[in-house]
């Protein structure tokens, strides 16, 4: 009997020391999810082959890039539904870290909407500590009643522009224009993309409590946030142009 989730993901190189611990949170977090949750790791980035297997985590380092060596979007979604046969999909960056509500709140969607995607407001937290490492958890017994806590005590509640997870059927999403991953735009679009198909679009702010782990730009070009890049404009121009930048708040449910 297959599992009820997949959850993918294309990592960033494991070469810089706080990315690297960042996403060895997350994905040892994800792992611990249960029985009913796959993982895998998209793409071939250095480092992620080794922390993968340690991990327990599948990884498939083939994935498309375009002309910038930057994975597409559309082949990531393709390799997880290809490498899977869950009933259910969940796309989220490497470095947020999901917790117990987060297979409760899918298996209930799925007996809600036939179709739908699920996105919703993150927290962000700081993991660098007082000596300027960076805290890795430790997913000893309580771990998760841990982090809640950290969560209450010095957590942020992101304004709803960002979008870092998308649950969705796995026949939602087959076709999607060649996108180019940790650009801005594209997650735009698939809000955009689910209320023109007459999908349900659910903000599951109030259901999830969805940490991302507080880094900087560095790994991009130039330092620069992703939506000054100029493969953020070739985002939008696949999009379909400016009318398609929607948000969590076109949500509909």
């Amino acid at each position: 009997m297959p599992s009820l989730l997949t959850i993918f993901t294309t990592p960033k190189p494991f070469t810089n020391q706080h990315i690297a611990a960042i996403q060895r949170n997350a994905l040892g977090c994800w792992t611990r999810l249960g029985k009913d949750v796959q993982v895998l790791a998209i793409g071939d980035e250095e480092g992620l082959a080794e922390v993968a297997a340690e991990l327990g985590v599948t990884h498939i380092p083939e994935v498309r890039r375009n002309a910038q060596g930057t994975p597409l979007v559309s082949d990531i979604f393709a390799q997880a539904r290809s490498h899977s046969d869950t009933p259910f999909l969940a796309y989220a960056n490497a470095d947020m870290l999901l917790l117990s509500d987060f297979v409760t709140v899918t298996r209930l969607l799925g007996q809600s909407a036939p179709r739908f995607l699920a996105v919703g407001q993150r927290w962000d937290l700081d993991m660098v500590l007082s000596d300027g490492t960076t805290q890795q958890l430790p997913f000893e017994a309580g771990w998760e009643e841990a982090l809640e806590a950290a969560v209450q005590q010095r957590g942020r509640i992101h304004p709803p522009g960002g979008s870092d997870y998308f649950i969705f059927p796995r026949d939602c999403f087959t076709e999607m224009p060649d996108f180019a991953i940790g650009r801005a735009g594209w997650d735009n679009w698939m809000f955009f993309y689910a209320r023109q198909q007459g999908w349900a679009v659910v903000d599951a702010t109030p259901a999830l409590k969805v940490i991302h782990q507080d880094h900087d730009y560095s790994h991009l070009p130039g330092g620069q946030p992703h939506y000054r890049l100029p493969e953020t404009t070739e985002n939008v121009r696949l999009a379909g142009g400016r009318r398609t930048i929607f948000t969590l708040q076109d949500a509909d449910v």
